[in-house]
């Protein structure tokens, strides 16, 4: 029996609903033929934007989306994404596939799939290769209601009123393919490029600087000391590779007993990486005004048999939903410093939460798992508390057990569950404390660790209800199944 404890006087941080946010690259077929397939398709579409997709995301609430990259940001030239298409630059995308980008998804694609799904847009700039002035004209043309140049453009190119860009990024992974820059010529690189990143009338640009990847504490150190004072949130990137090997990832199904615990506990690092880069910005930034964003995170394995290596599609099981599971239990737990998450990426690449195949669309495991955790988006977190074994192999032992609680506008307290055993159902008892708890709803995602939907078999993994509880003091007592996911609405 595993015990758990929600205590409903114990309240924290606010858990921001952008923890739950997602990220969109040129890359594969996460734009084009993924949300946006054009204004010409046979496929239901709005101004070129798939329409079941669009309704999918809306059902789950995707607060923000960040855009184009990734990588494909510090080669992006705004400019050759805008005015008639027949008219816009070609360009050959060597980071992602050698494929041609015709550049039809651009500025004003983005922020019409932005309001059709009623999420924040997030942009991230080119440091790598592009120039402060390109940057300073981007966020003028984007949001300037007046006169001057870019607004003019803008309006030659049919939007006459400016938008609203809260989010924006100056640069991406400069450690690496946005530069291979050092720490220091990157801070300093910060300061002068979101020098000229300017708010204009009522927007007010929230000011990102890049940060580190996964355990590099010196990068978010000397960023934090130089250019600390001139952000407003810091990035890090981290991905889950069950081999720890970028040569042989792993394959997305198929895998042994050992592969699903080991993919669970590289996850779970994510709670230290959060915590001891937290910690280095505590020393830089007590009053917490400095936000922690994880803008990369989710499963990284070896491509699908037979497609392009440079596409990153990748099926996505029970495996990834529990990855899914875990990493935002973390980022709650965590949501006086993380102040948003982007889930790597949102269609047909990496962990996505959809997949798409001509007119066929598939919902994956892991978009369930922020469908059963959409309550927590905004609410309080409250404290909670879990009595755990460990399950696993040797080498690759996790928590049988993970939680999150929360408290929404309205007081109703929603609770998540991940029983992280592959194999055996976990009984729990769970007690309310500070509140008197008169029963419960629940919904459940269940299923063997490498169950998965594809476009032969749309909805062999999905949410049901679950209403197997039993009455106990303060609380009640369930089991849960095997690899599962529990959300609860206690009453």
């Amino acid at each position: 029996m595993s015990r758990v404890i929600v205590n409903a006087l114990e309240k924290k941080s606010k858990i921001s609903k952008n923890i739950y946010g997602h990220f969109s690259e040129h890359l594969g077929r996460c734009i084009y033929n993924g949300l946006y397939v054009g204004e010409g398709s046979p496929i239901p579409n709005v101004n070129g934007m798939r329409t079941d997709l669009v309704e999918a995301l809306k059902n789950i609430r995707v607060p923000v989306l960040r855009w184009p990259g990734g990588c494909f940001a510090d080669e992006y030239h705004w400019k050759d994404g805008i005015g008639p298409k027949e008219g816009r630059k070609r360009m050959v995308n060597t980071h992602w596939g050698g494929v041609v980008e015709d550049n039809s998804f651009g500025t004003h694609e983005f922020l019409e799939f932005c309001r059709q799904v009623g999420c924040e847009p997030y942009v991230n700039g080119n440091v790598g290769s592009g120039t402060v002035q390109e940057m300073s004209e981007w966020m003028e043309y984007m949001t300037f209601d007046g006169v001057s140049p870019m607004a003019e453009l803008r309006k030659q190119n049919g939007r006459e009123e400016p938008w609203k860009v809260k989010y924006f990024g100056v640069g991406n992974e400069n450690w690496g393919c946005g530069g291979n820059m050092r720490p220091e010529y990157y801070a300093d690189e910060f300061r002068r490029y979101q020098t000229y990143v300017r708010d204009y009338g009522e927007n007010k640009v929230y000011k990102i600087a890049c940060g580190p990847n996964g355990a590099d504490y010196d990068w978010t150190d000397k960023v934090m000391e130089i250019a600390g004072a001139y952000m407003d949130a810091l990035t890090l990137h981290y991905y889950t590779v069950p081999t720890g090997k970028w040569q042989d990832k792993g394959a997305a199904t198929g895998f042994p007993k050992e592969e699903y615990y080991a993919t669970l506990k590289k996850a779970l690092r994510m709670e230290e990486l959060v915590r001891k880069h937290a910690q280095i910005m505590e020393r830089h930034d007590p009053a917490h005004r400095v936000g922690l964003i994880v803008d990369e995170w989710g499963t990284w394995y070896n491509v699908e048999p037979g497609t392009n290596p440079g596409f990153l599609y990748q099926q996505n099981t029970m495996r990834d939903a529990m990855v899914a599971a875990l990493t935002l239990n973390i980022f709650n737990a965590h949501s006086d410093r993380v102040v948003m998450a982007n889930l790597a990426q949102m269609v047909n690449v990496l962990q996505a939460v959809i997949l798409t195949e001509g007119e066929k669309l598939v919902l994956t495991p892991t978009y369930h798992v922020f469908d059963l955790y959409k309550h927590h988006q905004d609410a309080v977190l409250l404290g909670s508390y879990a009595e755990t074994g460990f399950v696993g192999t040797e080498g690759d032992l996790v928590p049988d057990l993970s939680v999150s609680a929360s408290e929404d506008g309205s007081g109703v307290i929603h609770v998540t569950l991940a029983n992280t055993d592959a194999e055996k159902p976990r009984p729990v008892e769970l007690t309310l404390e500070g509140r008197t708890c008169a029963g419960a709803e629940g919904r459940i995602l269940s299923g063997n660790m490498g169950d998965y939907n594809d476009f032969g078999a749309q909805d062999k993994v999905q949410p049901r209800a679950f209403s197997e509880f039993t009455a106990e003091k303060g609380g009640i007592a369930f089991t849960m199944p095997a690899c599962s996911v529990l959300e609860l609405t206690l009453s």
